[in-house]
C-alpha cells in the first residue's frame, strides 16, 4: 500500500523550496510503524525525540495532579537539539 499519497505536503517545502524542521516526520512514523527502526531514525534522526516529547505534552495535558513542567522543558530541549542536529546533517552532510 502507497502511504505517501495520504501524507500531508510540507508547505514550507512547497511555497518556498526549503524542507522544514519536521520534513521526515511522517515518512519516518510510518517506516516506525512498519518495524524498520533504523531506517525511521535516518529518515528522521528526530523521531524518537518527537514521540517522546509528544507523550510527555500528553501527559501534561491529561494528568492535572502532576506536574510535568520541568520534564516538558528538558524534553522539548533535548527534542529541538536533534531536529536542528538533524536538519544541519540532512542539508550540509549528504
Amino acid at each position: 500500500m502507497d502511504l505517501e499519497k495520504y501524507m500531508l505536503p510540507c508547505f514550507s517545502k512547497t511555497l518556498f523550496g526549503i524542507e522544514c524542521f519536521g520534513c521526515g516526520f511522517q515518512r519516518a512514523l510510518f517506516l516506525l510503524f512498519q518495524g524498520d527502526f533504523l531506517a525511521a531514525f535516518k529518515m528522521y534522526p528526530a523521531i524518537y525525540t518527537s514521540l517522546i516529547f509528544l507523550g510527555i505534552v500528553a501527559l501534561h495535558f491529561l494528568d492535572k495532579a502532576k506536574n510535568y513542567n520541568k520534564l516538558l522543558w528538558a524534553s522539548g530541549i533535548i527534542n529541538a537539539v536533534f531536529m536542528i542536529g538533524g536538519y544541519y546533517y540532512k542539508h550540509f552532510y549528504l
